[in-house]
């Protein structure tokens, strides 16, 4: 099969013949349809995360199921399904007590000494985060997928794979936004837009989009913003506290920096709660002023949205198809496997919010 490899960071990812192995038990093995071009890749690929190579990336991923392994009872070939980076056992402490984005198992990955599921001219290849999505097959644990409505396009589908999944996972879990409440969402990209998205859904009566881009702040107001504010324009935390009447009562940074890391703090109101969904960069110390504290103010960190995704993704597509949830205004373009550097290069440029690999293009 055809797979988009990193072999080496801040190079081009390279398109190669990639062996796939048949599924063992409690596997599934995948036709995919659809991969989104996921932010959080890039910071593979450059670097800014580290992770073992050679790898086939990709994360964000639907298709459809064409084999299944022994034991196997979830899905059957035909199955529509999302992928999940969240793969959980269901039986340790955090699957047991509804946290099951925060499993870190490693049951799901074949041993050492098994055949890997990835190879290549006879050396292992690293599955990214249990999932390898820019190939045009997947092997992956049965609890890495959630299998979903075959009226659902899985195009569409594949965004709720993470980007959708975690910021609407984030307003709705993470945060757990109240109806009436004030909202500011620092970044309009594919995960600030669905945290907007998620926020008006949960009935947040405002909620402002910050972003330095034009375009992103108009299309942040289809996905729910009643207010935008162009970052570019000076103090965003003035302005958000000008536009509150003192701050707001929760905050999302999508970025992944400590300056936004930190703006997102500040423009609470007391008693407030700012989440970090973005990925900042190893190493970096965020910032809090100590009286600051005093005001039971709250910074909190979000895995995936603190997903259960068997039960979220289905009710996502559910509101896809009702007209609730916004994935159509989100992509950007659809584009083929041999493009994907050129979609990573658009992707640096900051100016769309997803681009989605078709396989049957």
């Amino acid at each position: 099969m055809k797979a988009a490899v990193l072999r080496e960071t801040k190079k081009p990812l390279q398109i190669e013949d990639v062996q796939i192995s048949k599924p063992g038990p409690h596997e599934v093995l995948i036709r995919t349809a659809a991969a989104g071009i996921c932010h959080s890749d890039l910071h593979f690929a450059d670097g800014i995360y580290p992770y073992p190579l050679p790898c086939v990336l990709g994360h964000e991923s639907a298709g459809i199921v064409e084999q299944v392994g022994s034991d196997v009872r979830y899905v059957v070939p035909g199955d529509h399904v999302i992928t999940c980076l969240s793969v959980f056992c269901g039986h340790c402490e955090h699957c047991l007590t509804g946290h099951m984005s925060r499993c870190m198992t490693d049951e799901h990955q074949r041993a050492p000494a098994m055949a890997q599921r990835l190879s290549s001219g006879g050396g292992a290849m690293h599955q990214f985060l249990n999932v390898s999505s820019y190939a045009e097959q997947l092997v992956v644990s049965e609890h890495a997928i959630v299998k979903i409505r075959k009226d659902m396009p899985l195009d569409r589908a594949a965004l709720i794979g993470c980007g959708v999944m975690t910021g609407v996972g984030a307003a709705f879990h993470t945060a757990k936004v109240e109806p009436g409440a004030t909202v500011a969402v620092v970044g309009c990209g594919g995960i600030g837009l669905s945290a907007i998205n998620g926020a008006a859904i949960a009935g947040a009566g405002r909620i402002i989009a910050i972003d330095m881009v034009g375009s992103k702040l108009n299309l942040a107001k289809h996905f729910g913003a009643t207010d935008v504010i162009n970052a570019s324009d000076g103090d965003v935390v003035k302005k958000v506290q000008e536009m509150t009447g003192g701050g707001v009562h929760y905050s999302f940074e999508a970025i992944g920096l400590k300056q936004t890391a930190e703006q997102c703090f500040k423009m609470l109101r007391t008693g407030g709660t700012a989440t970090i969904i973005g990925m900042i960069p190893v190493g970096t110390k965020i910032e809090i002023h100590g009286p600051e504290m005093l005001q039971e103010k709250k910074i909190q960190g979000s895995m995936m949205g603190s997903n259960r995704f068997r039960v979220d993704m289905p009710r996502l597509v559910d509101f896809y198809l009702a007209g609730k949830l916004k994935l159509d205004e989100m992509i950007s373009s659809h584009i083929k496997l041999k493009d994907i550097n050129d979609g990573f290069d658009t992707l640096r440029k900051g100016e769309v919010a997803r681009q989605i690999i078709m396989f049957d293009a």
